[in-house]
């Protein structure tokens, strides 16, 4: 949702897991913001003005009136808390330590095997390349561990905390999205019925579409 006079600014890559996801809660709750490119893997690093903003050198960073936040988990409970519209966060105190509990488990036990020992061998293996088997085969038994973990969790609900779609939600609609793009993801999430069926209702929510998931 670019726009040029936007109190939000968000700077990162269009195509990073951690952007979407701010990205979509911003959408979420209808605000208007700029995203500044940032190329992290640039040939000499990050750039200067980006370190300023971020010390670790990751993305995205975030700014909103003066106040520069990094860390996506952080952002996304601001624009939940700081910003009008829908509330993206349980009110009941278990079903918000539970969306907490899969934000960490996206985090800890699907990002890494998902996106890059998947997707990116997968998906992304430049032609001529041959891409890596083994990371690809342990990558997938990772994965179908969080899945069964994660199909534990979400039970008969239509969503993964709540009666309506959480930070959890969209914290895991970019990683599925990527995923699903290699065969073998795609494969693997037929054998959770619950989970692929929740995502294929994310994947159609008009937030994460803008946030090209």
């Amino acid at each position: 949702m670019p726009a040029a006079n936007a109190s939000v600014v968000l700077y990162g890559a269009s195509y990073s897991v951690y952007v979407r996801i701010v990205r979509i809660a911003l959408h979420e709750k209808g605000v208007p913001y700029d995203l500044v490119p940032v190329d992290v893997f640039a040939e000499d690093g990050p750039p200067p003005e980006h370190l300023a903003r971020h010390p670790f050198g990751r993305i995205p960073a975030f700014e909103h009136d003066g106040f520069a936040l990094y860390e996506t988990s952080a952002i996304t409970r601001y624009v939940d808390e700081a910003f009008p519209g829908p509330p993206l966060q349980p009110s009941a105190q278990r079903e918000r330590a539970r969306m907490n509990q899969i934000v960490a488990m996206l985090d800890s036990y699907a990002y890494v095997p998902m996106v890059w020992d998947v997707y990116v061998e997968r998906v992304l293996t430049e032609e001529g390349e041959t891409a890596d088997e083994a990371r690809i085969a342990v990558g997938l038994e990772k994965a179908r561990t969080f899945l069964a973990a994660l199909s534990d969790l979400l039970g008969e609900r239509r969503w993964l905390t709540s009666a309506e779609p959480s930070l959890a939600d969209f914290h895991a609609a970019p990683m599925f999205g990527l995923f699903a793009e290699a065969p073998e993801g795609a494969a693997l999430m037929k054998e959770f019925p619950t989970v692929r069926a929740w995502w294929e209702r994310i994947a159609t929510r008009p937030s994460v579409i803008a946030a090209g998931t």
